[in-house]
């Protein structure tokens, strides 16, 4: 027998606005995705790659179609089901980082876990082990502005790592840094991977989707291409 797929995706279609002024951003999207995939997402603006990441993410859900998630139909849980899946096994990294301007690193690594209502000590010997993670535990008590965009980034994956989460989905992670530091968030990613995580990755950037083991490749609300034997770049970890 052969392991159950992580995710699932089987004709799924996402449609915006009603009548004439009805939009299909997802035309019947197929798509499945190991445990431990590096996946990098693409395509041109409008082409349906974001719209799948939402629906990834359990931030949308699809018009129709069928979801699976761990096998579980994620388009027939609700609203409340679909949160507490999100926070148990979906971390989350953005492009603009999102970190709490007046808040050490420490602090913001340990927000999950405040709206999870763990304690203290609790919250703190996590946080500081993601922070380890990504190698920024000198840095803890420090603010997001006495921090360099790079380091930045790693708190906010720290922070999608602190609930210890099956699938790692990070949008544009490179999109506000500079090459140098691009590559390091890719090596640390890579490594991350390496280690069991599943990551999913939405760019425009040919660059940084080479860093991965899968390329998916959107165009008219469809999945064009599916690069499996992708080669990817390798790297000493950041």
């Amino acid at each position: 027998m052969t392991a159950e797929p992580l995710i699932q995706l089987e004709g799924i279609t996402k449609t915006f606005g009603n009548g004439a002024a009805a939009f299909q951003a997802l035309k019947g999207v197929d798509l499945t995705i190991e445990r431990g995939e590096f996946v990098a997402i693409m395509g041109p603006s409008g082409s349906g790659k974001s719209t799948t990441m939402n629906i990834l993410g359990c931030l949308d859900v699809p018009t129709g179609g069928v979801f699976r998630f761990r096998g579980v139909e994620v388009q027939k849980l609700d609203r409340d089901q679909r949160s507490l899946l999100r926070r148990r096994y979906l971390g989350f990294v953005f492009q603009g980082f999102n970190l709490l301007a007046r808040t050490t690193a420490l602090e913001n690594v340990e927000l999950p876990l405040l709206y999870r209502g763990e304690n203290k000590a609790q919250r703190r010997e996590s946080a500081l082990r993601a922070l380890d993670q990504v190698g920024l535990v000198p840095w803890a008590s420090h603010t997001p502005a006495e921090l360099s965009g790079g380091q930045q980034q790693r708190v906010a994956i720290a922070r999608a790592l602190v609930t210890q989460p099956d699938v790692l989905l990070a949008d544009e992670p490179t999109g506000n840094l500079d090459s140098e530091r691009s590559v390091e968030i890719m090596q640390l990613l890579q490594r991350l991977n390496g280690e069991g995580i599943t990551v999913l990755m939405v760019t425009h950037e040919e660059e940084m989707a080479a860093y991965a083991k899968t390329i998916v490749r959107f165009r008219d609300g469809l999945v064009e291409r599916i690069d499996r034997s992708a080669h990817a770049v390798e790297g000493s970890p950041a």
